[in-house]
């Protein structure tokens, strides 16, 4: 019997040329947070499912991939996915942070400025740039309820796509609490808020009639459905709160380095966003390459006092796309040297001379070949981008 080798429908293998890209944008990433301030820390890619189904996580919680409980705790009494499991695969990093806070809080700092970077999973439809397993690379500060931990966050993830060669791409800002005013003010009930949320989350893809559409076969009246639509262009002057105000200092201040616009229409899909929202959309990439907002409520899962929360995420896979699109080279890559020698007793001098590259800074490999084969290995050790050195 021969078996498929593909990798499962929405995950990929990772080829040695790929996985140098990978490295070097982690990298990349990696050193801009670290400048800013934030500290790494990692969670497991496993989490219980009653925590998980109970996040708030809005549409992900459909596509969360469920693991069956093992050995005596696994009967058929009730065949229900949730009689049958008890844990999950992470399908964000927000949720594990908060976890991992409230379990670590005597140990960390206030307020805590944290990145964190790792698979996640969600049985997505595979497509272009999304995937069922991909990569998040989160910062986020707990413990900070003003909106200068917004402003930090606005300054840092910009700061890390510009190292990565991005340039053509805006920031757009909305408030979860503006955008509730607006749907109660078009006369729908609060209770209607995430179901509408879910809704006009689709703006970007089936637009202004699109939304419309959905929302009358959601059996709501079309005067509240034009009348919501007329509110969302309304500009950030038109709001006299103080939600308004924060935004509109995080709007001045962060538009001094880089560009940033007001996006009424903006509602991420998690649930569990209680303030600012906030995308970046590239103008190489249909959809927006990272997304974050403010939490305040999430920790409360874990603890009687309420800790504000707000975090960014940059779109790793994306970007990684995006780059190889453009047949992106690595600017700072380390020299590649490749040792080639035909002769057994050749060896001890490879060795020197590999101790000897590798103390310089560069990355060595070396080879026993055939003589005979010998000019179609130095070609392909070419095409892989190593300067090869034939030892005589």
């Amino acid at each position: 019997m021969k078996f498929n080798s593909n990798p499962v429908r929405g995950t990929f293998d990772v080829l040695p040329q790929d996985m140098e890209l990978r490295n070097w944008v982690q990298d990349t990433i990696k050193k801009t947070y670290r400048q800013r301030g934030y500290m790494q820390m990692e969670t497991p890619c496993i989490e219980n499912l009653e925590l998980l189904n109970h996040s708030e996580g809005g549409e992900n919680l459909r596509l969360l991939f469920k693991i069956l409980k093992r050995g005596d705790k696994l009967t058929f009494d009730e065949l229900s996915e949730n009689a049958l499991c008890d844990l999950g695969l992470r399908f964000d990093l927000t949720l594990p942070l908060s976890r991992f806070y409230a379990n670590n809080r005597n140990e960390l700092p206030t307020p805590f400025k944290s990145f964190q970077m790792g698979y996640v999973w969600r049985a997505e439809r595979p497509q272009k740039g999304r995937f069922r397993q991909f990569t998040q690379c989160d910062i986020d500060i707990i413990g900070e309820k003003s909106i200068y931990a917004e402003i930090d966050l606005l300054l840092t993830i910009p700061k890390a796509l510009y190292e990565l060669g991005f340039k053509n791409f805006t920031i757009k800002i909305n408030d979860r609490r503006l955008l509730k005013d607006m749907v109660v003010k078009a006369g729908f009930k609060e209770e209607d808020f995430d179901t509408v949320c879910i809704t006009l989350d689709k703006m970007d893809k089936v637009g202004e009639d699109g939304v419309t559409q959905e929302l009358l076969d959601k059996a709501y009246e079309e005067a509240k459905v034009h009348k919501l639509l007329e509110l969302l262009n309304t500009n950030i002057g038109g709001f006299d709160s103080e939600h308004a105000k924060e935004l509109q200092k995080a709007i001045d201040i962060v538009s001094k380095y880089y560009p940033i616009d007001f996006e009424p229409t903006l509602v991420r899909g998690m649930g569990y966003y209680t303030g600012p929202i906030f995308e970046i959309v590239s103008e190489d990439f249909r959809g927006s390459i990272a997304g974050g907002g403010r939490y305040d409520n999430l920790l409360s899962k874990f603890q009687k006092d309420s800790i504000p929360a707000v975090g960014f995420s940059i779109g790793f896979e994306r970007i990684i796309t995006i780059l190889k699109e453009r047949n992106f080279k690595i600017p700072t890559m380390e020299k590649k040297v490749a040792l080639v020698f035909t002769e057994e007793q050749q060896l001890k001098e490879v060795i020197d001379l590999t101790e000897k590259l590798t103390g310089g800074g560069s990355l060595v490999t070396n080879f026993f070949v055939n003589r005979n084969k010998l000019g179609k290995k130095v070609n392909q050790l070419e095409e892989q981008g190593y300067e090869v050195q034939v030892i005589k």
